[in-house]
């Protein structure tokens, strides 16, 4: 008896075991595909029989009409004992087959101001929130004027005020500035930046502060009931763990139009929307683990749940652009715009120049880190070794001159080193510049900006790459050079964007250093394989696959003159002893878990100096 039970067990576990999966999932508004785990002759002659059925030769998918979903989904039930069928949720469907009826947007409504300074993009823009009741995303790329596009949305709802408009430090002047000229119906003194908590708020129609100070006075914001929320650079709030999230919920809440503005609303991974769309819509998904299992390949692990994939991004990509956001690139919108040119340029590294020590410290943080296995470990070392390749391309960057024409250029640091390092070559070639990092304070900020925009004199601008990256317009330069990368994509995009914008008249030439046997190495692919995993879901379309690649030349000019050289697979000039292993684990691959890192151990801090706590963050964690 108990031989017959057990072999009657084994064969149910083999029995489901040979179940084939079949999941459903949106490739447009209008069609879903069924991707079959494995060939299946009976699910074949099911999909045969539906009528709008269609077979994709390259994907090997059967797709078909949203409204076969049913039948669909009815006729593959029969084939329960062989097959499971992952089902499009609910509240996708219920998304796109929801009716577009045609907004009225009374344009009358808008300080005339305002209404007439809009562009034909930043109107549909407005006419996107209203349609989405003033609880919306705008994504629009860096430059193309969010801020104007919600205090126009915000001024349709004036009937909600008052006006709460979180966002940096460094944006408090550009919000101030744009209110006081775009909308003048709206009193200088009913328009105030919070600086203490003890500020009494009781009068103003339209109030400004930091996320940092949203958090510390949250009690305060809460009692005064702002009927319309702005949440600038909302890829701030990406985080469940962070205060500034869990006070920005509260505040969507009790409002009744959130307006959330994020030139990069996911940084790295797709699970870094989901807080951004919690403040919009805090029911749509249900929950962060239904986000998560359907958009993130969401799964138990030893370490918890881990969120850190991705999966269906084309379907999520279709519920945002139907549900929340609205994005647009400058080459839609901004047919005039010049081009943007990408050159990586692989410096002439030569460790023999270094010491013993160095050559040694260099070449066992490479070792150390392919031979780590935790996904922490590396991190921790990779870290360290970013730090140390700062030191190690210096000498490099010595070998450009200021020979032959000049023209205005941007060199963009991360490590407080390089940025010194830097400053120290240009003043030695008796450039006028500018330097702009996380001890620039908000005067200096402008000062500096104007100095650089419109005085011929100046030729540089030495800027970090996390404090200079938003906010400020360098449109006067031509030529963006980054002395050392990021390893977000998006970032890397933010700061190009400080020239290649609206005003901006020539081709934008953008370099990037790297130095072999360097963390460049591991950098560069990490940075391709988040560009790509973005551009899934419609949040990038920039593509560093086709950067051109040339070899430093110590006749390289740093002023924008042709360099001598010839374009190769990127690949070639990777070291072969830290040339990148692509792993079958996702996360290995995509999710760095750098920003969670720096996320974790930054705070930062309100006050008269601009410190966005990032710069030399790196070099300074203590693991």
């Amino acid at each position: 008896m108990m031989n017959k039970s057990l072999n009657h067990s084994f064969y149910g576990q083999a029995q489901a075991q040979q179940r084939l999966a079949a999941k459903c999932s949106l490739i447009s508004e209008n069609r879903f595909c069924v991707e079959m785990s494995s060939f299946s002759n009976e699910a074949v002659r099911v999909f045969q029989t539906i009528p709008t059925r269609s077979y994709d030769p390259k994907t090997r998918n059967w797709n078909f009409h949203v409204k076969d979903y049913q039948l669909v989904v009815s006729k593959l039930r029969t084939l329960k004992d062989k097959l499971k069928v992952e089902q499009i949720p609910k509240y996708v469907l219920e998304c796109v087959n929801q009716s577009q009826d045609e907004v009225f947007v009374d344009y009358n409504k808008l300080d005339p101001a305002l209404s007439s300074a809009l562009m034909p993009f930043q109107i549909e823009g407005l006419n996107f929130g209203i349609d989405k009741k003033g609880r919306c995303l705008i994504a629009d790329d860096m430059g193309l004027g969010k801020t104007f596009q919600a205090l126009a949305i915000a001024d349709y709802y004036r009937e909600d005020w008052p006006v709460l408009i979180a966002t940096t430090a460094t944006m408090k002047a550009v919000w101030e500035e744009t209110i006081r000229t775009y909308l003048p119906s709206v009193p200088i003194t009913q328009v105030q930046y919070m600086v203490s908590g003890r500020d009494y708020i009781g009068d103003s129609k339209v109030l400004i502060v930091s996320h940092d100070m949203m958090t510390r006075a949250l009690d305060k914001l809460l009692q005064r009931s702002f009927g319309v929320f702005i949440v600038d650079e909302s890829h701030v709030l990406k985080s469940f763990k962070t205060k500034c999230y869990k006070s920005a919920l509260l505040l969507a809440k009790k409002a009744r139009r959130v307006i959330l503005l994020s030139g990069t609303p996911a940084l790295s991974r797709p699970s870094e929307l989901f807080t951004q769309l919690d403040l919009i819509d805090n029911k749509f998904f249900g929950s962060f683990y239904e986000f998560s299992t359907r958009y993130c390949d969401g799964k138990q692990t030893n370490f918890g749940w881990d969120a850190s994939g991705k999966s269906n991004l084309q379907e999520l990509e279709i519920v945002l652009a139907k549900k929340f956001m609205i994005r647009r690139t400058k080459e839609d919108v901004l047919k005039a715009l010049p081009n943007k040119k990408q050159e990586l340029i692989t410096l002439d590294t030569k460790l023999e120049e270094f010491s013993e020590t160095d050559r040694q410290c260099l070449v066992a943080l490479g070792e150390k880190y392919n031979n780590q296995k935790k996904s922490s470990d590396k991190h921790a070392v990779l870290l360290t070794y970013f730090s140390e390749t700062a030191k190690m391309k210096i000498p490099s960057f010595l070998h450009f001159t200021s020979a032959g024409k000049k023209v205005k250029f941007l060199v963009f640091a991360h490590h407080q080193v390089m940025l010194n390092a830097i400053e120290d070559i240009v003043r030695k070639k008796n450039l006028n510049y500018i330097r702009i990092d996380g001890n620039t304070t908000m005067d200096q900020r402008k000062y500096f900006i104007n100095k650089f925009q419109y005085d011929d004199s100046y030729l540089c601008a030495v800027l970090s790459i996390t404090a200079a990256n938003v906010g400020i317009t360098l449109t006067a330069a031509n030529l963006v050079i980054f002395a050392e990368l990021h390893w977000n994509p998006s970032i890397i995009s933010q700061a190009e964007a400080r020239a290649h914008r609206i005003g901006q008249e020539n081709t934008v030439v953008v370099r990037y250093l790297i130095a072999l046997h360097t963390a460049d190495d591991l950098i560069w692919p990490k940075l391709q394989e988040k560009q790509e995993t973005l551009k899934q879901v419609g949040l990038c379309r920039e593509n560093f696959d086709r950067v051109e690649i040339k070899k430093q030349n110590k006749d390289v000019v740093l002023e924008g003159l042709d360099l001598n050289g010839s374009s190769s697979d990127i690949r070639a000039y990777f070291s072969p002893q830290k040339k990148r292993k692509r792993e079958d684990k996702v996360e290995d691959v995509f999710d760095d878990g750098l920003d969670d890192i720096l996320s974790e151990h930054v705070e930062i801090k309100e006050k008269e100096i601009f410190d966005d706590g990032m710069n030399d963050v790196l070099c300074d964690i203590d693991f």
